[in-house]
Order: C-alpha cells, then sequence, then structure tokens
C-alpha cells in the first residue's frame, strides 16, 4: 500500500508542482508587467505586429518632434523618450556572448527616469557619454564583471566600446535577458542609426486623469491611425499573452507527461488490489457468511481506495510544492531569478491534484473491489487466489485482438495517407487503439512471450530458472498488467527513438544530396547576421563566392486571384550553385534574373502557375511588384520546400534598404584545393563574432544531430517519471507476490532450496517480466515510429532509421531494472522463517 501511495504521490506531484511552477511565472511577470508598463506608451505603427527582433535589426523609430507634441497634450506630467533594440550581443574582453542561456535576447536600452520602476542604481552610476555603458546586476555576477571593465556591443550599426560605469539591479524579478544601458544620445546613435529618434514614449498622466482619458487626449493630438496608444493595463495584457503562449505550451506538455504517469500508476493500483482482494478470498467467504452483503463488501474496498489516494494526494500536493521551488532554483542557475516571494499556489492546485488522485485511485481499484463484492460465502472453503474464469479470458482475448487489429489497421492507413493532416488522425487512431489492444490482450501474449524469452534468459539456471518461468506464467493477468505498465513508458521512447534518428539520416541524406556549398554560418539564437560580420566573410581569402540568405515577408497573388502570405527566400544567384534543387520546369539560376522569381510545385499546381506568367508581390515595408515566374522548384525534398526564391538585387528594387531584412544566414564555398585552410580563415575572420556559429558539412550534421539528441533526452527524462511508476508497480506485484506464496516458499525451503536459490529465482522471476514488457513497448514503439517516419516522408523526411543500438541499450536495461525491482522483495523472501512460513496462511 506504501508504494501504491508513492506512485500517486509522484504523479501529483508532478502535476501540482507543474501548475504551481507556472502560476508562479505569471505572477512574477505579472509583477513585471505592472511596474515596467507607463500610464500610455506612444509607439510606432508598425510596431503593432509584436516583432520584438526586427529582421533588418533596426527597430521602428518616431521621430523626436513627437514627444514633444506629447509633451504640450492635456493630462500629461511627464514624457520620457526610450531606446530598445534586441538585436545586439553583448561580449567581454575575452570575446565571450554575455547573453542569456535561457533563450531570452540581450536587451540594449537608453537610461531614463522610466526605467527606474523596474531597476535601481547598486553601484556606480548612470552612464554618461559614448564611452560608458551600464549592465544589470544579474549579468555582472555571473560573468564577474566590475567597474570599468570595458565590454563590446555589437549591432548592425556598428559595434560599441563602452566602459561599465553603474551596475543596476531589477526591483521585481530578471527575466532572464542580459540588459545593458547606455545615455540616450548614445543609444540613439549606435542603436538606431539616427539622432533624435526614439522606438517608444512613456507617458504620465496628471493626478485625476486616467490612462484611457490620457490615450484619448494622446490620440487626438497625435493620430490615433499614426502610433500605436496602449495603456499600462493593456500593455501588461499584451506582455502576459506573449508570455502565455510560451508558459502554456510548457504546462500541457508537462501535464501530458504526468497523464503517462498516471496511466502507468492505474496499473500499479489495479494488481496492488487485485492481489489483495485476491489473498483476501477465505476472509471476504467468512464476512459474507456471517452475513456481510455484497454492496458492503465493495464498499469497503472502494474505502480503503479512496483513503489510499487522499494520503497519497496529501503527500503530492506538498510534493509538488517542493518540486515548483526546485524548479525555481534550476530556472535562478540558468539566469532567470524566481523569488519564492512570488509563489502561487490557486486554490484550484491542491483540489485538482487531490480529485486526480482520489479518482484514478478509485477508479483503478473498482473492478477488484467489485470482484471482492461477488465472491461466495464458500470461498471460506477454498485457498485464497482463485485464478478467474477462462471464459472471461477468452473474451478479453478477443476484444485485444480487435482493438490491436483495428488499430494496426489505422497505422496502415496513416502509412498509405497522401496527406499529412489526414494520415495524422490515422495515426493517432492507431497508436491509442494498438496500445488499448496491447494492454488487453497482454495476458494471452504473456504465455507465449515468456516462454519464448524463458529459453534464453531462464532454463541455463535450471529448476530454479523454470520455477521463476511457472511463477510469471501462473497468473498471465497480473503478468500482463505489471509488463503493461512499463510498455507504455518504453513503447514512447522507442518511438521518438526511430523518429529522432530518420529525421537526422533523412536531413543528413538530403544535405549530401543537395547542398553544394562548403560552409554555414548563423546564429543558434536565430539573430541577423550584422554588416561587419558579413564583411568580414565576403573579405576571407580562399572562398570562391559568399552568399546571403534572407527571409522577405510578401503578399503573393496568382493568375487565378488568390492572394497568400508567404515568407521569399531572397538570395544572391550563387545560391543555386550552393544548393542543387531539382527543377520541374525552367532552371534555377533563371529566377535570378531581373524581375524574375520561382515558385514551389505545389503552388504551381494548386494556383495554375506555369513558367512565364506573372505574379503581383507586394512587399511588407515595400512597394508592390509584377514578377515573372522564370522556374518551378520540385518539392520533392524536404530542404527549401515549397519555398520561393527571388534575387537580392530584385528585391531591393522595391524593399528600401533600412527596412530589408538581413540575412539570417551566409552559405560559402572554398575555392578549388583550399577547403581546409579557408575553413579556419572563415573561423578566423568570424571569431570576433561568437554569436554566430561557423559549419561545415559535417559539423552541420552533428550539430543537427546534437539538436535532436538534446531534445529526446529532456523528453526522455519526462518519461523517467512514468518508468519509475512502473518500477515501483514491479516491486509491489513481486511483493505481494511473496506474501501470496509464504506457504510454498516455506516448504520449497523444507525440501532443500537454500536462501540464495530462493532470491534468484524471485531476480528472475522480474528479470522475464521486465523483459516481457520491454520487449512489447519496443515492438510497439518501432511500429508506432516507423508509421511516423512514412506520414513525415510526405514532408520529405524519407529515410527511415532504426537506432538499433537505443533499441538493444534499452532492452538490456530494463534487465538491469527487473533486478532493482527485485531487491527487496527477494531480500524479504529469504529472510522468511522456514517453520512460520509453513504454517502461514
Amino acid at each position: 500500500m506504501l508504494l501504491s501511495a508513492v506512485a500517486v504521490m509522484l504523479s501529483v506531484a508532478f502535476v501540482c508542482g507543474t501548475l504551481v511552477f507556472t502560476d508562479t511565472m505569471n505572477t512574477t511577470f505579472d509583477k513585471l508587467f505592472a511596474v515596467t508598463g507607463a500610464d500610455v506608451t506612444v509607439s510606432p505603427k508598425a510596431a503593432e505586429d509584436g516583432d520584438d527582433v526586427p529582421r533588418s535589426g533596426r527597430p521602428e523609430v518616431l521621430a523626436g518632434s513627437v514627444l514633444e507634441q506629447v509633451r504640450r497634450v492635456d493630462g500629461v506630467t511627464d514624457v520620457q523618450g526610450g531606446v530598445l533594440s534586441m538585436s545586439v550581443t553583448l561580449v567581454n574582453g575575452k570575446n565571450e556572448n554575455l547573453g542569456s542561456t535561457t533563450g531570452a535576447p540581450t536587451i540594449a536600452a537608453n537610461w531614463s527616469a522610466a526605467e527606474l520602476r523596474s531597476m535601481k542604481i547598486t553601484s556606480g552610476r548612470a552612464p554618461s557619454g559614448p564611452g560608458e555603458m551600464m549592465v544589470d546586476a544579474d549579468t555582472a555576477r555571473k560573468h564577474r564583471l566590475e567597474l570599468g571593465q570595458e565590454l563590446r556591443t555589437i549591432t548592425v550599426i556598428g559595434d560599441v566600446r563602452a566602459r561599465i560605469s553603474g551596475i543596476a539591479a531589477f526591483t521585481v524579478t530578471n527575466p532572464g535577458a542580459a540588459v545593458v544601458y547606455f545615455d540616450t544620445a548614445t543609444a540613439q546613435e549606435k542603436l538606431l542609426g539616427a539622432p533624435g529618434v526614439f522606438t517608444h514614449l512613456a507617458v504620465t498622466a496628471a493626478d485625476g486623469v486616467s490612462d484611457e482619458q490620457l490615450k484619448r487626449n494622446v490620440a487626438a493630438a497625435v493620430g490615433a491611425d499614426t502610433y500605436k496608444l496602449q495603456t499600462a493595463k493593456e500593455s501588461a495584457d499584451a506582455g502576459r499573452k506573449d508570455v502565455a503562449s510560451f508558459l502554456n505550451v510548457m504546462k500541457y506538455v508537462m501535464l501530458g507527461f504526468a497523464g503517462i504517469a498516471f496511466l502507468v500508476g492505474i496499473f500499479l493500483i489495479f494488481n496492488t488490489f487485485s492481489m489483495l482482494v485476491a489473498q483476501r478470498t477465505r476472509e471476504i467467504g467468512l464476512m459474507r457468511a456471517i452475513g456481510a452483503e455484497s454492496g458492503q463488501v465493495l464498499k469497503s474496498v472502494v474505502v480503503e481506495a479512496l483513503l489510499l489516494g487522499a494520503i497519497g494526494s496529501a503527500l503530492g500536493i506538498g510534493a509538488g510544492i517542493g518540486l515548483a521551488v526546485g524548479l525555481m532554483e534550476l530556472m535562478g542557475q540558468m539566469g532567470m531569478n524566481l523569488s519564492t516571494d512570488d509563489l502561487t499556489v490557486a486554490w484550484t492546485t491542491p483540489v485538482t491534484g487531490l480529485v486526480l488522485g482520489v479518482v484514478v485511485t478509485v477508479v483503478s481499484a473498482f473492478v477488484p473491489a467489485r470482484r471482492a463484492g461477488k465472491v461466495s460465502p464458500m470461498a471460506a472453503l477454498r485457498d485464497a487466489g482463485t485464478p478467474g474464469d477462462r471464459k472471461a479470458g477468452r473474451i478479453r482475448a478477443v476484444v485485444g485482438l480487435l482493438l490491436t487489429g483495428a488499430g494496426a489497421a489505422g497505422l496502415a492507413a496513416a502509412v498509405a495517407a497522401d496527406r499529412a493532416a489526414t494520415g495524422s488522425a490515422w495515426l493517432g487512431l492507431g497508436v491509442v487503439f494498438t496500445l488499448i489492444g496491447f494492454v488487453v490482450i497482454g495476458p494471452l501474449l504473456a504465455g507465449v512471450v515468456v516462454r519464448v524469452l524463458s529459453a534464453p534468459v531462464l532454463r541455463p539456471f535450471g529448476a530454479v530458472g523454470r520455477l521463476a518461468e511457472r511463477n510469471a506464467l501462473r497468473n498471465p493477468r497480473r503478468t500482463g498488467a505489471t509488463a503493461a505498465a512499463l510498455m507504455i513508458g518504453l513503447a514512447l521512447v522507442a518511438c521518438l527513438s526511430v523518429v529522432g534518428s530518420s529525421m537526422v539520416a533523412s536531413a543528413t541524406d538530403e544535405l549530401d544530396r543537395s547542398v553544394g556549398a562548403d560552409y554555414i554560418v548563423q546564429s543558434p539564437a536565430g539573430q541577423p547576421v550584422v554588416p561587419q560580420a558579413e564583411q568580414a566573410l565576403r573579405a576571407t581569402a580562399g572562398l570562391d563566392h559568399v552568399t546571403a540568405y534572407r527571409g522577405v515577408p510578401a503578399k503573393v497573388t496568382a493568375p487565378d486571384g488568390r492572394t497568400v502570405d508567404e515568407e521569399l527566400s531572397v538570395t544572391d544567384p550563387s545560391y543555386a550553385q550552393d544548393v542543387r534543387r531539382k527543377m520541374t520546369a525552367g532552371e534555377h539560376p533563371q529566377a535570378y534574373g531581373a524581375g524574375a522569381m520561382s515558385v514551389g510545385s505545389l503552388y504551381a499546381a494548386e494556383h495554375g502557375v506555369k513558367v512565364g506568367d506573372e505574379l503581383t508581390v507586394a512587399f511588407t515595408g515595400g512597394k508592390t511588384a509584377r514578377l515573372k515566374v522564370a522556374a518551378i522548384t520540385s518539392d520533392d525534398g524536404n530542404l527549401d520546400k515549397g519555398v520561393m526564391y527571388v534575387s537580392t538585387a530584385t528585391a531591393g528594387q522595391y524593399v528600401p534598404a533600412e527596412k530589408m531584412p538581413r540575412p539570417f544566414m551566409l552559405l560559402a564555398k572554398a575555392a578549388d584545393g583550399k577547403a581546409e585552410p579557408a575553413y579556419a580563415a572563415v573561423k578566423a575572420a568570424l571569431a570576433p563574432y561568437p554569436q554566430y556559429q561557423v559549419l561545415n558539412q559535417t559539423d552541420y550534421k552533428e550539430n543537427l544531430k546534437d539538436q535532436v539528441g538534446q531534445l529526446l533526452n529532456m523528453v526522455y527524462g519526462l518519461l523517467g517519471l512514468a518508468i519509475v511508476v512502473a518500477v515501483l508497480g514491479v516491486v509491489n506485484t513481486l511483493a505481494l507476490s511473496v506474501v501470496e506464496r509464504t506457504r510454498e516458499i516455506g516448504l520449497m525451503r523444507a525440501i532443500g532450496l537454500s536462501r540464495r536459490q530462493l532470491r534468484r529465482m524471485i531476480r528472475l522471476e522480474s528479470v522475464v517480466i521486465a523483459l516481457f514488457g520491454a520487449l512489447l513497448g519496443l515492438g510497439l514503439g518501432m511500429g508506432w515510429g516507423a508509421a511516423a517516419q512514412q506520414l513525415l516522408a510526405l514532408e520529405g523526411l524519407k529515410v527511415l532509421e532504426i537506432p538499433w543500438p537505443t533499441i538493444i541499450g534499452v532492452f538490456a536495461a530494463s534487465a538491469f531494472v527487473g533486478l532493482f525491482a527485485a531487491l527487496v522483495p527477494a531480500f524479504r523472501a529469504g529472510r522468511m522463517n522456514v517453520l512460520d512460513a509453513i504454517a502461514g496462511d
């Protein structure tokens, strides 16, 4: 019962910990938004799309004259002009990137009175002049920065070298970003490239003037259609919306894994109560014989489950709060400081945890409780643990086969689908039905699979091995339920391993076939390439050419009149050498002619576009052009699928230079025979810009493999909770099995079975159950993964790769899991007194 309570506690703790952690983050950011938002904020209309890191690297600006206009508005007591850019990189004297490791951007801004809402200077003074800057206290502490130390700030305007004049600390929280401040004039010149302009205005209302009234007054003076106006509440709501989009994804992913742990816990609790009821068969029969009604017996077991669920859930709620505090400490180590003063435990969190824990426990125990209620008084004359009737077993087998067949049909339909959306629906149904089918059919499979596994695993141990095999087969229903808990977690591990390996193999295969460039330069954080880095690369000796690759948003209208939002791939003509694209019409280089472009084959088929047709292209932030389709690229691949190519020169005719997005990737090809020296030269040229990676094709493949591996390791870690609960289930089953077989164990000991042999028998039984669950799970997971890969083949991921080392390693590790789970039950069995065991009931 203790182990069952621990299983409930772990699952509830994961749910409550997730809810408390995300609620605390929401509270923290709410406090930050509440203090940072001005009564009314004025910003350029073009910034309304919420693009915090503009593609051009230059934030949208408003003229300084607007500040003077707003200052004269009725109800305004103060206006502060703000400069803020998130397209910067902060570097120390050792050329190390001081940016956050949490994914938050590095923020550069001007220091003004408006910053005092959220910051206070803790040492030194505010920056004054182009040679001074101020940094936030968390960045200073993390990187051991001191007053007077020189730092370099890399922007698209140029590099800014300045010494630290002061250090400022957040009064609420550090959202994880590295923050640097300049005086206003320096910020305007170095971050925006023009004097006297701002990215936003912070307007303060006079006493008695509401934010809404002030907003109306400002709108009347400067024009509501010309500028974006937000009250403090509207700014806070917008910030909450941005944060919520990230937190909700994290919350629901973690709750999904908690749900898997609950599902695994159902098998543990079901097995526990099934075995308890079986052991109490004679006791329940005696109770029925002296007048206990069937309903009373059922209620007694349900109440027992209710108490177990309540106790486990209560412990889980407390453990969940502790887990949330631990996650906050972890985020603090990564740079996002979350104070325990903001720890938020909403009333819904403990209620949710308690309800989930109790409901899952009671539902899991209901079938054993119902079985207990059906025990007749005659059971008092029989031995405990009488197996169920064969009719129920046959019905279960038929239902299990039907469900498994339906699931297999769903997976087959997913593989045969010609559209990803349709195939995804079939894949989901196939996964659900095959999982349920394997759970239901588990007892039938146990009789076959355990015998097959026993030949190489148990038979070499002689009589002890045969006894372990018979014990595992004694109650196939129990063995199947125990193995099913382990099967679920390992099926997901195998499925994701197959999908991840296939993705890497497909991308590697496509890279080998299609990419002609020798080197790729890009930022892991997605930052645009600054002009000085691009110039350094282009000036590198030993290169044949350098290609800039940028995305330019536009609205494209086909001859059929339909308009779609597209991201045009704007590149240099040399891109046709860097990437070998298969064409269905025309030639790739022709897409880079004056006034020309290319489209993908799927787009061409859907809109009836042919070579020679003209498309209307309205460039975002620029003019509208009529471009002729000079080539149609094949979408039968996963590299640049569906993209439309336009040359940099053509796009430059319609998009102003200050609005043109910066490249997010540079491709370079070495001159003949100079691949190795050119690689070293490229690395040396870009060494002053640590925000970018320089990768050759081998590096790129390894980088891709590492990224997928990190994602899979994170998922495996979350699945670890379900596997831990499954291991507890094996321990519980063995422990109760030992108690159930007390007299039998005593008799075996009396006729010569040694303690060592007894412990080995129990360990071998545990190993074969664990291997049975692993075999089912890995087989099922590989089937899911193969079906998913066939579905992804529609998107170009055409290589199926089974990661056999991972699969074999997991299977072997399952044997160790079985050994570990049997340690305590085997030790307890070995300590039994022989005479007491024989006399036991």
